[in-house]
């Protein structure tokens, strides 16, 4: 195990940031703008904790995950934004903990991992290892040519992390890793999907991305880009958005990969050999603006679970907007999905960058929900839900 860090109490570092980009914050609130208090649908059998609300000097909370210390604790691990709102002002890495399963969490803020990167670390996956050791994953940001994740792990019930290993090692580039988007196959095989946006040598940013996947065999030690490197196209040849991608294994062994797309819907693609060559991504029936999704299987089920925003029945006036936030199974592996349940519905609420975990017979969510008229990405909230309210 390389140098050690420890958790200790933080303190803010403002900053600046840059113009946000891929629409991932919310917009200004003008200063003559009333905004009532959030709404939230209550919904019995569902609890709901508006946990991490910014305020002076943390303009944002966002793109978090969970994990499960062998104590019974959870933690949750976001990103904390000190400069400004956007995705690169300054921010670096802080926790919370529950112990009682999610519904309450502690009120102070532990920082993980302090700011590294020029602009900031961000968008962190939380992994258990078959090892028993715990993996954590987050981007680290210099600029808009150099943005890669890196990969610590704890040998201490996330005490302490080690030193970090960075995932992409083959080139340069402004690499985009979701939340919660790290998964270790059945084989072992550590494998993450990325989207490519911009390199030193681009004439200006391919904000439509190149979708990717990279893997390890090794623990971690050194990973491998796939052969495929995915860029869908329209009927008539002009390229879609391809961004934000996501993975989950099937039973079969295959992969699944879903994709943020402006195809009117998240964009599927499958791999057969463990994420070495991908199809040709087509649409699902995951209808959504262009905004991620997030699909995980339910062990006690093994039914898929995928929460996105809805759009199979939107209000016009409510397209290409990230609400409603919604629930949806699927009992064959994505082929085809149940009914969704909504569970929330404010028309300006903007929910989105789900991490998804299951303690016990719960599921628990950990999302942005917040207003889009004055920041949408700004606050987080932890959301949960017995597995059994998914089967009616």
């Amino acid at each position: 195990m390389k140098r050690l860090r420890t958790l200790i109490p933080m303190r803010m570092n403002p900053f600046f940031a840059l113009p946000v980009l891929l629409g991932c914050a919310g917009m200004a609130l003008l200063a003559d703008e009333v905004v009532p208090p959030y709404q939230t649908k209550e919904i019995d059998g569902v609890e709901k904790n508006r946990l991490l609300p910014p305020k002076e000097g943390n303009p944002r909370n966002s793109e978090g995950d969970f994990i499960q210390l062998k104590d019974g604790r959870i933690l949750f691990v976001f990103t904390k934004f000190t400069g400004s709102g956007g995705d690169h002002g300054a921010a670096h890495l802080a926790g919370r903990y529950s112990s009682d399963g999610g519904s309450t969490w502690t009120n102070e803020d532990a920082l993980v991992i302090p700011r590294e990167g020029t602009l900031n670390n961000m968008s962190v996956s939380l992994l258990r290892l078959q090892s028993g050791e715990i993996a954590l994953f987050y981007l680290l940001k210099n600029s808009l040519t150099d943005c890669r994740p890196m990969m610590r792990l704890s040998r201490d019930e996330a005490k302490t992390w080690s030193d970090p290993v960075p995932c992409i090692t083959d080139e340069s580039g402004y690499y985009v890793l979701n939340n919660d988007r790290v998964i270790q196959l059945k084989s072992g095989r550590l494998i993450m999907p990325v989207a490519l946006h911009n390199k030193e040598d681009y004439p200006e940013p391919n904000w439509k991305g190149l979708v990717m996947s990279y893997f390890s065999d090794d623990g971690g030690n050194n990973w491998t880009r796939s052969e495929t490197v995915l860029a869908p196209k329209k009927e008539n040849g002009a390229r879609l958005i391809a961004q934000e991608p996501g993975l989950v294994e099937l039973k079969d062994g295959s992969l699944l990969m879903f994709i943020r797309s402006d195809a009117g819907s998240q964009l599927f693609s499958r791999s057969t050999d463990r994420g070495n060559t991908w199809s040709e991504p087509g649409a699902s029936k995951l209808i959504s603006p262009v905004s991620p999704a997030s699909i995980e299987r339910i062990p006690s089920t093994g039914d898929l679970v995928a929460v996105w925003n809805d759009h199979s029945d939107i209000a016009p006036e409510l397209r290409g907007k990230r609400t409603p936030f919604a629930i949806a199974l699927s009992k064959d592996d994505g082929k085809t999905w149940g009914q969704s349940r909504i569970l929330e519905d404010d028309s300006n609420g903007w929910y989105c960058y789900t991490a998804i975990d299951f303690i016990d017979d719960q599921i628990l969510l950990g999302h942005c929900a917040g207003d889009r008229r004055k920041g949408g990405l700004n606050l987080t909230q932890i959301t949960k839900l017995p597995v059994s309210w998914l089967y009616p």
